[in-house]
């Protein structure tokens, strides 16, 4: 029992401009203080003074949103040597029927924690939180890329058939050449406005798709000086690599290769139900590393005759494609935890 190792866990909930804090006993399951703080170093110093006087020893921090608005508070207290975990927000559903203040949401944090759910360490590696910046401007900049490539498809559908039938039928780094030289012209007609939208459209769009190439050349670079292992490894790509080493973050803070998996979207869901016996996909966890696998998978599944194999089998077992897929997706976090937990990376 977890009210065995520590004597007080301190539930925090977090938003951008104050944290909620709570004071649990473990012991009695009292809330013993509540504090408001500002998110600010101040703010975490008070935190830290009002736990080294009300909770001298064996205390423990689970916090709510540690990669987002309390990401500045678990480093904090990660630096100062205090044994801090990341707690699931509650579904928004469990939150309907109850009562809802950020007082009550820092106790459920703690009491989370001292119900035996388990919380995951922080991600605290300053290397691998470097490639999540870089992936999430790159990711704005491929999904901005690709509006700007639909809404100038669009409008060529309405154009003037001058234009419609100009720019029609190209690939598109031609259609995007072609419209970035268009000249609207000074005139107040239709032809004009479309021409000049058009030629909007394409330079934005050529613009975004520098802008990502520069940040996958930047994160293949990082990528590779921190885990080149990662990238010899077939189908594993830098954009992958990189969504990998961000779900991981750094050795030991998924307990093991179950809890990865689970984090992954991609541990077996029972779904039986009569004679049927089945698991289904698993909606939850962290989108973006389930993508890096399935990215991974789906290359795997057009060049490796091993992972052909292996699926042509589990079909002959009466397994759908997409339960067969799932399974492999199972193999490859197994495979891949333990490869990222054996790297020497900070």
């Amino acid at each position: 029992m977890l009210a065995d190792d520590v004597a007080y866990v301190i539930g925090v909930d977090t938003h951008a401009e104050q944290h909620s804090l709570a004071l649990v006993e473990a012991r009695t399951q009292r809330t013993r203080r509540q504090l408001s703080i500002p998110a600010t170093r101040r703010g975490y110093r008070q935190a830290l003074r009002l736990a080294r006087r009300q909770a001298p020893a064996r205390r423990l921090w689970a916090l709510e949103g540690s990669g987002s608005y309390g990401a500045g508070l678990a480093r904090f207290l990660a630096a100062r040597g205090e044994h801090v975990l990341e707690v699931e927000r509650p579904a928004r559903t469990d939150r309907k029927a109850r009562l809802k203040s950020d007082a009550l949401d820092a106790e459920r944090a703690a009491r989370s924690v001292l119900a035996g759910s388990a919380g995951a360490t922080p991600r605290l590696g300053s290397r691998t939180q470097a490639l999540r910046a870089l992936l999430v401007a790159r990711e704005g900049a491929v999904g901005a890329r690709t509006a700007a490539r639909n809404e100038l498809r669009a409008l060529i559908v309405t154009a003037p058939p001058e234009l419609r039938e100009r720019l029609q039928g190209r690939s598109p780094a031609a259609l995007l050449e072609a419209c970035a030289r268009l000249r609207p012209g000074r005139g107040d007609g239709e032809r004009a406005a479309v021409a000049l939208a058009l030629r909007s459209l394409a330079l934005r769009g050529r613009q975004l798709d520098r802008e990502a190439q520069t940040l996958e050349r930047e994160l293949e670079r990082r990528v590779r000086a921190l885990a080149p292992a990662l990238l010899e490894r077939r189908g594993v790509g830098p954009i992958c690599a990189a969504a990998l080493l961000v779900a991981w973050s750094q050795p030991g803070r998924l307990r093991s290769e179950a809890a990865f998996a689970r984090l992954a979207g991609v541990a077996p869901i029972p779904a039986s139900s009569g004679k049927v016996v089945r698991h289904r996909l698993d909606r939850g966890g962290d989108r973006r590393l389930n993508r890096a696998l399935h990215t991974i998978v789906l290359g795997l599944r057009r060049v490796d005759e091993d992972t052909k194999r292996y699926i042509a089998r589990r079909v002959a077992e009466g397994k759908s494609e997409r339960e067969a897929v799932r399974c492999l997706k199972r193999y490859l976090a197994r495979s891949l935890f333990r490869m990222l937990e054996a790297m020497p990376t900070t």
